[in-house]
């Protein structure tokens, strides 16, 4: 089998997009593309190819005569995308239902297991990553490469925005109740049971997000 070398842009591209998921190119920061040629090691011409990718994905934004800033992400556009990720995640639940096996529904038995004991225990970082991974295999579930590439683009942008909505008093005995609702509808083969509880779930996220930032500006403002 034959390997296929990825090009100069896409691993400046990649290398460039863990940066700004790591934060280490913060919201807002200038791209400076004499600086970023040194460090890379390459030459202007792969550079802006790779600040093209990055664009289209929406973590940067060009700025005629100024250049490339990492994107910042605000309220409206979290107002704009969760509607958007709840329906293509419904539907993922929907065709999941119909799709799953009696072996991948007790795949996802465990790893809600995992999630019940991590939820119990308070150990945030740990479910944030089991709750990815049934996100994940619900997607695979779905069989549909479209809905997977249009939420793939979207959480994107969603995690450029660095969200944390487990941190809203009370969002991670919520958020589990809503995944187990989302399996109990799987595990019944109710399509419309899991598109309705799914949508209800990432709705219920962005309430919590908005939520902490209110309490924020309250902090900032006492």
């Amino acid at each position: 089998m034959r390997l296929v070398q990825k090009s100069l842009h896409q691993d400046a591209a990649d290398t460039l997009r863990e940066q700004i998921f790591a934060g280490e190119l913060a919201p807002g920061c200038f791209l400076d593309e004499v600086a970023l040629c040194e460090t890379l090691q390459i030459s202007r011409t792969p550079l802006r190819e790779a600040l093209k990718v990055l664009s289209a994905e929406g973590l940067l934004r060009h700025e005629p005569r100024r250049g490339c800033f990492v994107n910042e992400v605000t309220e409206q556009d979290l107002d704009d995308i969760f509607p958007v990720i709840a329906l293509l995640e419904g539907r993922c639940a929907y065709e999941a239902a119909r799709n799953a096996s009696d072996a991948d529904l007790a795949a996802l038995g465990r790893l809600h297991e995992q999630l019940n004991g991590h939820a119990r225990a308070g150990r945030i970082q740990d479910y944030y990553s089991v709750n990815f991974a049934i996100h994940e295999a619900i997607i695979l579930l779905a069989n549909n490469r479209w809905l997977a590439q249009a939420i793939a683009d979207l959480r994107k942008i969603l995690k450029l925005a660095r969200l944390q909505s487990l941190q809203a008093p009370g969002r991670l005995a919520q958020s589990l109740a809503e995944h187990l609702s989302v399996f109990a509808a799987l595990q019944s083969r109710d399509s419309e049971g899991a598109e309705a509880a799914m949508r209800t779930h990432l709705t219920r996220q962005r309430e919590a997000l908005r939520e902490l930032s209110r309490n924020q500006l309250s902090r900032v403002a006492s």
